[in-house]
């Protein structure tokens, strides 16, 4: 029985001390080799689970920041008609200009888009590269560049002719890489399947060359699809990712039906590109995506915001007399198109948080002919409380344009209240700076509130609910106080959860400072 009872206590003593000495040093070996895994370990709320969202501003177009919802929602936003800003009206324009491109470089708003009188084939030597300026992105005008003899004359706006196919989607960008070379200052992409994608670079934004002479993608580098390119290429430099990326235009067959998608590639010379890869879209159904229009948004560009043209092929509203009646192109009016909102944080993967339209075709049935409503790319700020989102419409008609669209700063997307009121819950944030401020609007019976909580959900000596001041207006940019003034700057690089109390109220983004 002694050695019995001796080896049963052998035992315990064995595994009581060596269950200790293991946990203990894999928990050294796991704080050396993953922070993340010893959050998970000891429990520390230092972990992945927290978003570390800096100084930067953070809006809500997808889901990434929320983590509890209660009466409360999501709200795409409906931007306001603003009116048609530009006519498609000199000769070397035409019923099939497309493609459009805004850029704002300091004061100056600059437009580019694809002259094309007649409906030809793309890549065809008709197309051009046209240009006009704006100090307010409202009112327009057509240099007379005198760069090319277009139609007998050199009074017109062409920055780029005789450079076909480039010129059937031309589409250029402002290069914000640190140390770019100053000739090198725009850039462009531009062809088809046929001539791959080739680059053009620009001191200026309007005298152009090649970068060199071979494309820089080519149909042999995309993986699916037979037609590649068939759409406007969009690129920029990423701030947010350090290299240049380049969103085009691919095809997928899905149960038997082939569907315009968008993949892919990187950079970091703007000639050698990674392999490109298909973009996913999460679990939301497939449709025709005819251009992306992806962009960093200039307030957050860590945020890609991306207007994009839904084409619906068959879905005709027009019949024969009435589109004979508009002008319509007789190759134009079986089909219908509307702009939706994407939004991506890098990655080859787009948030669908909205599968409605984001603007709807108007009134009246020339808004209904195949091709219209495709969004130009860039959403730019035309006011200080307003950023502008423009389209092409009327196409393939007589009367086409450029249309103006407005919303407020940030106003994509809002975390919505009720009159009845509700609240919402963040995930653990780590942010720098020593204030909150946000951007909202209340009714005059509405209100916010904030509370910080630590990642128990336990409120914050100092800054619970009851001692948060309500919050009532409709402002771009408000701090958030609270009532013994408490010093924000002690939380910063700890994880804090937000929890906003909302009655009859919008909240379309927040940014620490």
């Amino acid at each position: 029985m002694n050695r019995q009872k001796q080896g049963f206590d052998l035992n315990m003593y064995l595994n009581k001390y060596l269950t200790t000495y293991l946990n203990t040093y894999l928990k050294i070996l796991l704080l050396f080799l993953s922070p993340a895994l010893w959050g998970q370990v000891t429990g520390n709320p230092e972990s992945a689970k927290a978003v570390n969202i800096g100084s930067r501003l953070e809006l809500f177009v997808d889901s990434l920041l929320l983590e509890d919802m209660h009466g409360v929602s999501l709200r795409l936003h409906e931007p306001k008609d603003e009116g048609p800003v530009l006519r498609f009206d000199k000769p070397w324009e035409g019923a099939f200009c497309a493609y459009a491109t805004i850029i704002k470089d300091g004061d100056l708003f600059r437009l580019y888009y694809r002259g094309m009188p007649k409906g030809n084939a793309d890549g065809s030597p008709m197309e051009t590269t046209c240009y006009a300026e704006s100090r307010d992105g409202i009112r327009w005008t057509k240099p007379g560049l005198g760069i090319y003899q277009i139609h007998g004359t050199y009074k017109n706006n062409v920055i780029l002719a005789h450079a076909a196919p480039v010129t059937h989607n031309f589409s250029p960008f402002l290069d914000t890489r640190p140390g770019v070379p100053a000739g090198q200052r725009y850039k462009a992409l531009g062809g088809i399947a046929e001539s791959g994608l080739i680059a053009w670079v620009s001191p200026d934004g309007i005298h152009w060359k090649k970068l060199q002479k071979e494309p820089v993608i080519t149909k042999e580098d995309v993986i699916s699809g037979n037609n590649p390119f068939d759409s406007q290429n969009v690129s920029f430099w990423s701030e947010h990712e350090h290299r240049y990326i380049c969103y085009f235009r691919t095809w997928v067959r899905v149960n038997g039906t082939n569907y315009r998608t968008v993949s892919r590639a990187t950079s970091e010379d703007f000639i050698h590109w990674s392999t490109p890869v298909e973009m996913n879209f999460g679990n939301t159904p497939r449709e025709q995506l005819y251009t992306n229009q992806t962009s960093p948004y200039f307030r957050a560009p860590h945020i890609y915001i991306s207007v994009s043209a839904r084409f619906m092929p068959h879905r005709q509203v027009l019949t024969e007399q009435q589109a004979k009646a508009l002008h319509v192109n007789p190759k134009y009016f079986r089909d219908c198109s509307d702009a939706i909102l994407m939004t991506s944080r890098g990655g080859n993967r787009y948030h669908r948080t909205f599968l409605e339209g984001f603007i709807r075709p108007g009134i009246g049935l020339q808004n209904w002919v195949s091709r219209s409503n495709y969004p130009a790319l860039n959403v730019v700020q035309t006011s200080p409380s307003e950023i502008s989102v423009y389209l092409n419409e009327d196409y393939a008609q007589p009367t086409a344009h450029l249309h103006r669209y407005t919303l407020r700063i940030d106003g994509f997307v809002s975390v919505h209240a009720p009159y009845a009121g509700g609240e919402f819950t963040t995930k653990p944030l780590i942010f720098s700076g020593d204030t909150l401020f946000i951007n909202f609007s209340t009714s005059a019976a509405g209100s916010v509130k904030i509370e910080l909580q630590d990642t128990e959900g336990k409120p914050l000596k100092g800054f619970s609910l009851n001692e948060a001041r309500e919050i009532i207006g409709n402002e771009i940019e408000k701090a958030v106080t609270w009532k013994s003034n408490p010093d924000l700057h002690q939380l910063a690089g700890t994880p804090v959860r937000l929890h906003v109390v909302m009655k009859d109220a919008d909240l379309y983004s927040i940014k620490f400072r």
